[in-house]
Parts: C-alpha cells; structure tokens; sequence
C-alpha cells in the first residue's frame, strides 16, 4: 500500500481525524495542542495520526489536502482546516454540530434498524447509477467495494467522498457506524482480476 493509499484509508475508515504533531496526551506544538483542546471539549471521538513519527505521511498529506501546516482536521473525509478555522468554528457554533453528526452514541444505537446491503446499495446506486457494488460483513461495519464509470479522471480521495456523501443519512443516525470503502474504474477493476482458469467456472460479484 502506498502512502497515498494509507491516507486516503485513514480518511475513508474514521469519521473524524486530526494529523497533529504529537499526540492527544501530549502535543508538540501549540497549535496542535489547541486544536486536540478544542476537540476534547466537544466529547465526540476522533483518530489521530502523530506526523511526526509518520513522516512519510507527513510530506505527503498537504499535496493530497492542499493545506501545508498542521494540524489538520478532516469530518468525513473533508478538510476542515487548522487550529485557527477549528477555533473559529467552535466559537460561532458550527463545529459541534458538524462533528456530532459523524457519530451516535452505541447506548441509544437501535441494533434492529442496523442499516441492510440492499438499502446502502440503493443508496449508492442513486448516486451511481449502473454501478458494481459489493459488499461484505455484519450490522453497521461494512467493506464496500464499488466500481463505476463515474470515477473516470477522479482522484481516489473524490471517488470515496463521493460514495461516503451517498451514505451521510445511515451514518449521522447511527444505522451505519464504520465503512472500509474501495473504489475502482471498470477498467481498474478489470486489471485486478485473475486470468480466467480453463475449466472452470469465473463468478463475478
């Protein structure tokens, strides 16, 4: 896996997630440390990725977000911005509600409305019209696997954006909590097959 790959996981696994200098317990630098402040004080839970001890990931990240200081604070998979717009963000009160909405409580989570695969295919679907879509596991953590024409000349990070914004609804009410998400061209998606084995029988999903 690529740097690039790693990051766009990162972005796509975890609902919020700050790139900071250090860590939560003990940033090194005040503007990461104001920042983990400010994200603490609104209880919702985050990742992190401490760049300095993931230097590859931290020469990388700011031409995949064009932004070039951390931290950097992304909500599904959006940059948000750095200690300065995170701040500013808390203190007009457009912050918390932005970040509440990526999670639900596990207590007031109603495990009988966990969301199905049909309904996060049709979901996509709406979006995608046309689209291969597979997808594996139990309850609210799902692997999703789509193919479409519609991600021809789009960077990764655009086409997981654009299938995670089709699934906002599941995830803000808690029916879906965790989506691992993979994103391939028909053409992609092709190269990644094997051969086809004489004799027997190839089953595509």
């Amino acid at each position: 896996m690529s740097v690039k790959e790693k990051i766009l996981q990162q972005l796509a696994e975890n609902p919020v997630i700050i790139y900071m200098k250090g860590v939560p317990s003990a940033p090194e630098c005040g503007f990461s440390a104001k920042t983990i402040g400010i994200l603490n004080e609104t209880k919702v839970p985050y990742a992190y990725v401490n760049v300095l001890q993931s230097p590859f990931i931290r020469e990388k990240l700011p031409s995949i977000s064009k932004w070039p200081t951390f931290p950097q604070v992304f909500i599904k998979g959006e940059l948000v911005g750095g200690a300065d717009i995170v701040e500013s963000m808390y203190k007009d009160g457009t912050l918390l509600p932005l970040l509440q909405a990526t999670v639900q409580p596990v207590e007031t989570a109603d495990a009988s409305q966990t969301i199905t695969h049909s309904e996060v295919e049709a979901l996509i679907l709406a979006s995608y019209p046309g689209a291969t879509i597979g997808i594996e596991g139990a309850g609210c953590d799902l692997n999703i696997t789509v193919v479409s024409e519609l991600f021809a000349d789009q960077p990764m990070i655009k086409q997981h954006q654009g299938v995670m914004a089709t699934l906002s609804a599941p995830l803000a009410s808690g029916r879906l909590h965790a989506v691992t998400l993979k994103t391939h061209t028909p053409e992609a998606w092709a190269a990644l097959q094997p051969a086809a084995n004489p004799g027997l029988l190839q089953i595509q999903i």
